[in-house]
């Protein structure tokens, strides 16, 4: 069975993290573009307030969504997004932070862990890479947002050593998967990216791909996999969505496809108990 399973409901499509679902007991989807009321450059499911979308859109869209998907927007927490690597622990009384009000966003933050049932992590992307993280064994979930930046400062790594502190998490428990992101097809980076991958990431040479002078294609999805290998995760603990965002921008919010502004997709996970 396929790690990510598209589903539609109620005209709102996403994807259900099956790989995830079956082997503990949380909720886990990504979201598509489709099936909100946003209008260009953001239709139509834009689920980011911080995009210049109007803000009652957004609303709208999130209301739908956390419907369908029965997580009530007055338990989501999300994070600023800074393109950093700093995680928060969320607990009960965070419930809401960022979820109709982008200024009520945790500050400065990239990650989130959480033990609480019923709180929803939820982060947003268009071509980052959405990191998930459940603990079967402790009872802890966590997500990210990593996108080259926080790529190279291991954002990954970062949510596991959050967990293993807080929640004493065996990295070896855990489960990962990795979302829809930009693939190594359609994101071509220059020297000073590549230069930054080469400092801080031993696995450089093999997630940077030469593409004529100056360039390379990098595979984000591919050094977030290697990055939680050498966490300590398990290989088999892993799946990748194998979903580009650019690719399949009919189906996904692409930063890279659309050249300029564009809505988010939201990755969100919940403990059921």
């Amino acid at each position: 069975m396929a790690p990510f399973i598209r589903e539609n409901k109620e005209g709102i499509g996403y994807w259900r993290v099956a790989f995830l679902e079956e082997q503990a007991p949380v909720k886990a989807f990504y979201s598509s573009r489709a099936g909100g009321v946003s209008q260009p450059p953001y239709s139509s499911l834009n689920l980011g307030l911080h995009v210049g979308d109007e803000p009652a859109a957004v609303l709208v869209n999130r209301r739908r969504l956390a419907g369908v998907l029965d997580l009530p927007l007055e338990g989501w927490v999300v994070g600023e997004q800074v393109h950093g690597n700093k995680v928060a622990l969320v607990a009960r009384q965070d419930a809401g932070r960022g979820a109709v009000e982008l200024a009520a966003a945790l500050p400065g933050v990239d990650a989130l862990v959480t033990a609480a049932p019923g709180i929803t992590l939820v982060g947003f992307y268009a071509d980052c890479v959405p990191l998930y993280f459940v603990d079967p064994v402790k009872g802890v979930i966590g997500l990210a947002h990593a996108g080259w930046k926080g790529t190279v400062l291991q954002v990954g790594s970062k949510v596991v050593a959050r967990m293993a502190t807080e929640f004493n998490s065996n990295p070896a428990d855990l489960l990962a998967a990795i979302g829809p992101a930009v693939g190594p097809c359609c994101y071509q980076v220059d020297t000073r990216v590549a230069d930054a991958v080469r400092e801080h990431l031993p696995w450089a040479a093999e997630v940077l791909i030469p593409d004529g002078p100056g360039h390379y294609r990098l595979d984000l999805p591919r050094a977030n996999f290697l990055e939680l290998l050498a966490a300590g995760l398990k290989p088999e603990h892993i799946a990748i969505a194998g979903l580009c965002t650019c690719c399949q921008a009919d189906a996904f919010f692409s930063y890279r496809a659309a050249g300029g502004p564009t809505g988010r997709q939201a990755a969100l996970l919940s403990l059921l108990r």
